[in-house]
């Protein structure tokens, strides 16, 4: 699920084709929440099927989640705060561009999330991989990549760096998932070494 240019999925969809996720993994969908942004021809270009609100935002990203049935939900740059099915939950991932929990919650997004960290005169900056659930940015946390903030940085050179990160958090999050490596236990949720798995992981299906 995507808002904007769609940098998130396409860097996803190239971990893909780059073996490092697994290949029975299939991309199919994506749910666009405004009509011509680039997500929308970009995800188009790589073969997704691309789905825009017919009317209001909301209830449409509500039937998508309930026509497509995903087993993994991505949150790719979406802005918008989402109400996840029973089916879903904890089923849905979100990429945050700084190190939770500082710099979430509502309208911490994009660059107002790169200006707040050198605003408060952080040393590392960085991304988080974390579930969703009813509150922005506030789900139990997957992984984190950290980097420093440099003298002279500005948003938008804060903002390449971490991305960055994102292109290498993002993927390794889903891989986890998918090798059965995710576990919540207490509201945390713990990894499981190389090659082992729990024996009743993250997003899969009863």
């Amino acid at each position: 699920m995507a808002s904007g240019g769609g940098r998130t999925v396409l860097n996803l969809h190239d971990a893909l084709r780059a073996s490092q996720l697994d290949s029975e993994v299939e991309f199919q969908h994506v749910f666009v929440s405004r009509p011509g942004v680039a997500a929308v021809e970009r995800c188009r270009a790589i073969g997704m099927q691309v789905h825009l609100p017919d009317g209001a935002v909301d209830a449409a990203a509500t039937a998508f989640l309930h026509s497509t049935d995903p087993d993994m939900v991505l949150l790719c740059g979406y802005l918008r705060w989402l109400d996840i099915p029973e089916t879903l939950k904890n089923r849905v991932l979100n990429i945050h561009p700084s190190l939770l929990p500082r710099h979430g919650g509502k309208g911490m997004h994009g660059m107002h999330v790169h200006e707040a960290v050198l605003q408060a005169g952080d040393a590392s900056s960085g991304c988080t991989v974390h579930l969703v659930d009813e509150a922005y940015d506030r789900g139990p946390i997957v992984l984190q990549q950290s980097c420093p903030v440099e003298p002279g940085d500005d948003a938008e050179t804060l903002a390449g760096r971490v991305f960055d990160l994102e292109c290498l958090a993002f993927p390794a999050a889903v891989r986890h998932a998918l090798e059965g490596r995710l576990q919540l236990q207490q509201g945390a949720v713990e990894t499981a070494s190389e090659g082992e798995r729990w024996p009743h992981p993250l997003f899969w299906r009863a």
